[in-house]
């Protein structure tokens, strides 16, 4: 193990990953004239700052400041900005979040539940006295007004600080549900990335609200252990099978005026998506329970009724896409749909790719052309492994804006593009501010630098040509074969083989103590092809792990590897995989670390779990095969117990505790010897400075006793 890196495990935890001091969150305004983003001070400062960038002169100039406007003192976060942050994976503290007026002239946001707005031209920044604790606070288009969410009701107020009042209030329910307005719920949230519950109309006049009513969903319990007398927290969990929270769509009015948006709720009762813009009426888009079926309808706002755009189904699962539906400015309608075994990108009824791209999210839509991210289909020529790049669409073609192998994003608007890039070279990501394809500035980024670099070799493994990262010790030299560490995530919506240099880091440290590190997408994992992605219905469990039994073995003829030593480390789905492959496969895995798993299929949430298995009423046997706790691989005992370390937050509220508690009292049953560490008052997120630094140190100590590494080094020693 080198020195420079046995100094990374805290830098990795005091940096939150290396993401403290870069810039995020970009707006670009319409006249080209100002970049808005945030950004920290420093590579350890948490606190995030509002910047406004001179595309002119490059110039960047902070706006709000936290600290400054909270006098000094620390951040008092509602329950319900602790909600939304956890669902988002939010660790950041300060400004993590703000909206604009369509000018990008004005800019609101919350800090410890109070309302800001802050002039961009100006760089001035006032408090609107108004009632708390404040949620997601938005301008209107216009500037005049900003609404936003406190104790349930969506409110709205002036932004001369004056005429607050709600627009709707919270309800009484009969039980222990509540009513609220202007918030998603939790399945939203955390499983359709819809994080808003209101939007604007273009006019200013009015918006559109989402009314949620949680009382039908089942209430779970999570407790602190390790203090006894706090009471319990309830949270309405929607475990699959059970009921979700109700949720309607309302057009509320500035006036007072309210009307109820008609869908078909029974047949369609998730709201996945909400557009409103000047292009066309408000754009709405519904999916059925089990997910095969969708709906784009577009709205009246004068009279509530909707009327259908375009409809879909899939005869396994419908995916859900950033930036899409919406109105293109000529009132055709933009989607991402699965056409042909291809994702392509379609305005109006016509498709403007083909099999030669994978299309992941539309950035930007304007009279000339769509601007969308895009990976390489099944049919290009040049595999491309682990990159994703910007793209213009139009009629004409498609053409590459990023050049650079890589990882890119990019935000759009007044001629004005911010290009983010991640390359394999180069650490952390850059933002480029572009104007006809010149770069007129770089955005400042005070992020540390790692204090290792990846040694990283992508490739492909296996008759299916699974996408793998390969990472070798940084001082190997090639002479021995090395004990093996699987670190994947492995599943949908969770891909790990990126061609850029920071998603390596923890794996490259990994590598330093003296593994031969292999992260591996097997079918599944997104960013392939549609057919990749839904080889998984119906068999999450078996898919999964032979691709990763595949990679391992396919790379074993190319590289340096120990077939007798393998072990496999994963967090929340990765740690799923891990235990999967210590039960099912001990001849293969030796050891593994096993963070936040689902193990019980049936306690996880529906949107997530009905996708890829259906009704568990329906199809009880599905969840049973592919859930981990009646695992035949626990009381097989002609099957060697491989060692294993079990890891779970006490306070997490999406893989709840239960997981990891019911699989630990599975194994005991069956005689499995395992190791068990509790992380008192951690959610699924490890924020925690100490203890996402002393996780990778405990994680690192069990594997090289599971693999026998430490009698290794001790019987060198005395052999030297």
């Amino acid at each position: 193990m080198t020195t420079e890196s046995a100094s990374f495990p805290r830098q990795h935890a005091r940096t939150q990953r290396f993401t403290l001091g870069a810039p995020r969150l970009f707006s670009a305004s319409p006249d080209g004239s100002r970049v808005a983003f945030l950004r920290s001070s420093s590579g350890t400062d948490r606190s995030h700052q509002l910047w406004v960038l001179d595309p002119a002169d490059g110039t960047e100039r902070p706006v709000a400041d936290p600290r400054a406007l909270l006098g000094g003192s620390d951040e008092q976060l509602p329950p319900e900005e602790l909600a939304r942050r956890e669902r988002s994976r939010e660790g950041g503290a300060g400004i993590v979040g703000y909206a604009t007026d369509s000018a990008v002239e004005l800019a609101s946001f919350a800090l410890s539940g109070r309302l800001f707005t802050a002039e961009l031209r100006a760089g001035t920044t006032r408090e609107l006295p108004v009632s708390g604790p404040v949620i997601d606070p938005r301008p209107s288009p216009d500037g005049r007004h900003v609404a936003y969410v406190a104790r349930g009701a969506l409110r709205v107020v002036g932004t001369d600080g004056e005429g607050d009042r709600a627009l709707a209030e919270p309800e009484p329910t009969d039980g222990q549900g509540t009513v609220s307005y202007g918030l998603a719920e939790f399945i939203a949230a955390e499983e359709m990335s819809r994080s808003r519950g209101f939007w604007w109309s273009p006019e200013s006049d009015r918006l559109l609200v989402a009314r949620v009513d949680d009382t039908p969903v089942r209430r779970w319990w999570i407790s602190d252990p390790a203090r006894p007398a706090r009471e319990p927290r309830q949270v309405a969990y929607p475990a699959a099978g059970t009921d979700n929270a109700e949720v309607r769509l309302f057009v509320l009015g500035l006036d007072g005026a309210r009307t109820e948006v008609a869908w078909d709720r029974s047949g369609y009762p998730y709201l996945a998506r909400v557009h409103w813009s000047a292009a066309g009426a408000p754009l709405i888009l519904v999916q059925s329970r089990d997910q095969r079926g969708q709906l784009f309808l577009a709205v009246n706002p004068d009279t509530g009724e909707t009327r259908m755009v375009h409809a879909e189904e899939d005869p396994n699962w419908l995916e859900l896409f950033p930036g899409v539906p919406c109105w293109s400015p000529s009132g055709q309608l933009v989607r991402i749909s699965d056409e042909g075994g291809a994702r392509v990108l379609a305005v109006g009824e016509r498709p403007l790719t083909g099999a030669q791209l994978q299309v992941r999210a539309v950035l930007d839509v304007s009279d000339g052309d769509v601007l969308v991210a895009a990976s390489a289909g099944e049919t290009a020529t040049d595999p491309e492994i682990g990159e994703v790049h910007v793209y213009r669409v139009n009629e004409l073609g498609v053409e590459r804006v990023s050049q650079e192998p890589g990882v890119h994003s990019a935000v759009r608007a007044g001629g004005l593009t911010v290009l983010v890039s991640s390359v394999l070279g180069r650490p952390g990501a850059q933002a480029q501010v572009l104007r006809e394809g010149k770069v007129l500035a770089t955005v400042a980024s005070y992020a540390e630098r790692p204090a290792l670099s990846p040694r990283v070799r992508l490739t492909q493994g296996g008759a299916r040509r699974i996408p793998c990262a390969v990472l070798m010790p940084t001082d190997y030299s090639g002479d021995t074969p090395l004990p093996v560490l699987m670190d994947p995530y492995g599943g949908p919506h969770g891909q790990r083989v990126m061609a850029a240099h920071n998603p390596y880091l923890t794996s490259q440290w990994f590598a330093d103590q003296g593994f031969a590190v292999i992260v591996a997408d097997g079918r599944g994992t997104p960013g392939r092809s549609p057919a990749w992605e839904q080889a998984v219905k119906d068999d999450i469990a078996a898919v999964v792990l032979q691709d990763q039994v595949d990679a391992l073995h396919s790379l074993a003829g190319d590289f340096p590897l120990d077939l007798d030593r393998v072990a496999i480390r994963g967090w929340s789905f990765g740690g799923y995989l891990a235990a999967l492959a210590a039960l099912r496969r001990p001849d293969v895995f030796h050891a593994a670390v096993v963070g936040a798993p689902v193990t019980d299929l049936r306690l996880y949430d529906t949107h997530y779990q009905e996708r890829y298995l259906g009704d568990p009423e329906r199809q009880p046997e599905v969840y049973r095969r592919n859930s981990l706790i009646d695992d035949a691989g626990l009381v097989d005992a002609a099957e060697p117990a491989r060692p294993m370390m079990i890891i779970h937050g006490l306070a997490d509220d999406n893989v709840v505790v239960a997981h990891s508690l019911r699989l630990s009292s599975a194994l005991l049953a069956a005689g499995r010897p395992h190791e068990v560490l509790p992380l008192s008052g951690v959610t699924h997120m490890t924020p925690q400075e100490a203890v996402a630094e002393n996780l990778l140190l405990l994680q690192r100590d069990f594997l090289r006793r599971a693999l026998r590494l430490d009698r290794e080094d001790t019987d060198r020693e005395g052999r030297g």
